[in-house]
C-alpha cells in the first residue's frame, strides 16, 4: 500500500436534545408526544477520514427519521464548507423511537392537510426543531474535518444474542403480531399465543476503534442491530427523550475510553427486530442495562484489535426505482369515504387523532406518491474505510437482507446502516408480505407501501456496489 494512504481522521458531536414541548416522532400512528423531559442527551456525530487526497464523511443523528430534503440541506452545507464531496457524505438516524425526526415523513408532502400548530405534528416533526438539529449536524462536520490528524484504524466484532429478538411472532394459528413486554402480572406465564419468530437475528457486535498516533482513541464505529425502543416501550419514559441503547452505549464507552473520545453508532437492518424479549415474562425494557452489554463486549474486542494506519478511501452512490403496491379497490373506496366524511382530522376524548383517520391518511398518501411518482427513486450508498464497508440503506429493511449482505461478503467487515438518506418505510422479505403484520399491512400504508421483491432489489445491487469497492 501507498504511503499516500496514510489515515487521517477528525470527529465531533454536538448536542441535539429537543426543549421541553417538542413531538416526540417514535409512535407512527399519528399519536402526539410532547417531551415532557430529557432521559439522556441526543447528539449530531460525525467523523471524517481522509487518505490519499480522498475524505469521506458520516453523520449520525440520535433522531427518529431524516428526511431527503434535510440530507440534501446537510450535504450541501457540508460541501460547501469543507469541500468534501456531496456523494462522500452518508447521513443516518439512529431511529431512536424516543426523539423528533429531521423531516416530515408521516404523509405525503402532496396530502391535504392544513400545517398549523395544532397539526404539524401530524406529518411528523416540527420544522423549528429540524432546522436547529440540521445546523448542528453541520456543524459537527466542519469541526470533525477541522480535527483531521494522523491516525490508525483496528477493526474486530462479536456476537451477542440475548439483546435483541426478531419481533414478528408467529401466532398458533398462524397470524403474524408484535411480541411486547406486558410484565408477570399481566402475562404470568409469558407470552404464551407466540409459536415461534419468523426469522433470524444478527448478533454481531461490529467495532471499528479509531487512534491517533499515541495510541490515544479519537472515536470510535460501532455496529448492532436493533430498533432503538426500550424507552419508548417504557410506560415511564415514553414523554421522555432518549438516544436509547446507542446513547448508552455510546457514553458507556466514553467513560472507559475518555470523554474526548466519540462514539457513533451505525444501527443495522433492524426493520424486524426489537429489544423486548418475546419469552421472558419478567423483562423490563432498560437502555442502559443494554448499553452496559454492548460497551463490556466492546471493550474486550477493542483490547483485542491490530491497528492499520493507512487505508484505502473509496464510495458509490447509486439510485435504483422500486415499484409500488397496489391498494385494493376495496381499501380506495373505505379511504375515500373515511376522508370525504373527515376532510379534516377527527379528535377522540383524549385529544389524539382519531387512528383510523390517521391510517386512511396514510394509504392516501401512497395513492399520491404513485400518481406523482410512478416508481419510487431508493438512493444505496457505500463506502469503504480500509478492510471496513459501510453501506447505507435507506427506510428500514428487515435483517434477512443484512445477513445476506454479509454472506460471502469480499469486505472483512460489513456495517449496513439502515435509515439513511431518505424516508421509505419498511423492506421486508417477499415470504413475509402474505403474513402481513405492522411491516406489510393489507391497508398499504406510507410505510408499507413498496412491493414484495423491493428488498431483494436492494440487497443485490447493495452487493454489486460492495463487490465494486472491495472486488
Amino acid at each position: 500500500m501507498s504511503a499516500t494512504n496514510q489515515l487521517s481522521a477528525g470527529a465531533a458531536m454536538i448536542d441535539i436534545s429537543p426543549p421541553a414541548g417538542t413531538h416526540l416522532a417514535g409512535s407512527g400512528a399519528g399519536d402526539h408526544r410532547p417531551t415532557r423531559a430529557v432521559l439522556d442527551p441526543l447528539f449530531a456525530k460525525t467523523i471524517v477520514f481522509e487518505a490519499n487526497g480522498r475524505r469521506v464523511c458520516l453523520v449520525i443523528l440520535d433522531l427518529t427519521i431524516v428526511t431527503g430534503d434535510y440530507t440534501d440541506r446537510i450535504r450541501a452545507e457540508i460541501c460547501e464548507q469543507t469541500g468534501i464531496e456531496r456523494d462522500a457524505i452518508m447521513v443516518q438516524a439512529t431511529q431512536t423511537h424516543s426523539a423528533p425526526s429531521l423531516g416530515y415523513f408521516m404523509l405525503d408532502p402532496d396530502f391535504p392537510l392544513e400545517t398549523t400548530e395544532e397539526t404539524e405534528y401530524l406529518r411528523g416533526a416540527e420544522r423549528a426543531y429540524n432546522d436547529r438539529a440540521a445546523a448542528a449536524a453541520v456543524e459537527a462536520a466542519v469541526e470533525a474535518a477541522g480535527r483531521l490528524q494522523p491516525a490508525r484504524i483496528g477493526l474486530g466484532r462479536g456476537v451477542s444474542g440475548d439483546l435483541a429478538f426478531n419481533r414478528r411472532g408467529i401466532r398458533r394459528d398462524g397470524t403474524i403480531f408484535m411480541p411486547r413486554p406486558l410484565g408477570r402480572e399481566r402475562q404470568p406465564f409469558g407470552i404464551s399465543d407466540v409459536c415461534y419468530l419468523e426469522g433470524p437475528i444478527d448478533p454481531e457486535v461490529g467495532v471499528c476503534c479509531v487512534q491517533d498516533m499515541n495510541g490515544r482513541p479519537l472515536a470510535f464505529l460501532l455496529h448492532y442491530t436493533c430498533h432503538p425502543v426500550n424507552a419508548y416501550g417504557n410506560s415511564e419514559t415514553f414523554l421522555a427523550a432518549s438516544a436509547d441503547w446507542p446513547g448508552a452505549w455510546s457514553r458507556e464507552m466514553q467513560q472507559v475510553f475518555g470523554a474526548d473520545s466519540v462514539s457513533l453508532v451505525v444501527n443495522g437492518c433492524c426493520g424486524n427486530i426489537n429489544p423486548w424479549h418475546p419469552f421472558d415474562p419478567d423483562y423490563q425494557p432498560d437502555h442502559r442495562r443494554m448499553g452496559r452489554g454492548l460497551s463490556g463486549l466492546s471493550e474486550r474486542i477493542v483490547h483485542s484489535l491490530a491497528f492499520e494506519s493507512e487505508a484505502v478511501l473509496d464510495t458509490r452512490l447509486e439510485r435504483i426505482d422500486l415499484p409500488f403496491r397496489e391498494i385494493p379497490e376495496a381499501r380506495l373506496r373505505e379511504v375515500d369515504a373515511i376522508l370525504t366524511e373527515h376532510p379534516e382530522p377527527p379528535r377522540e376524548a383524549n385529544g389524539q387523532v382519531d387512528p383510523r383517520w390517521f391510517r386512511a391518511a396514510s394509504t392516501r398518501s401512497v395513492e399520491l406518491c404513485r400518481q406523482r411518482d410512478g416508481e419510487f427513486s431508493y438512493e444505496i450508498q457505500a463506502f469503504r474505510i480500509g478492510d471496513l464497508g459501510i453501506i447505507g440503506l435507506p427506510g428500514e429493511p428487515f435483517v434477512e437482507g443484512q445477513l445476506a449482505l454479509k454472506v460471502n461478503s469480499p469486505a472483512s467487515y460489513l456495517f449496513p446502516a439502515h435509515l439513511t438518506t431518505h424516508y421509505v418505510g419498511y423492506l421486508p422479505t417477499r415470504e413475509a408480505y402474505p403474513r402481513g403484520g405492522h411491516e406489510a399491512n393489507e391497508d398499504v400504508t406510507y410505510w408499507a407501501k413498496l412491493t414484495p421483491g423491493c428488498l431483494e432489489t436492494v440487497i443485490e445491487r447493495a452487493r454489486d456496489l460492495v463487490q465494486e469497492l472491495f472486488g
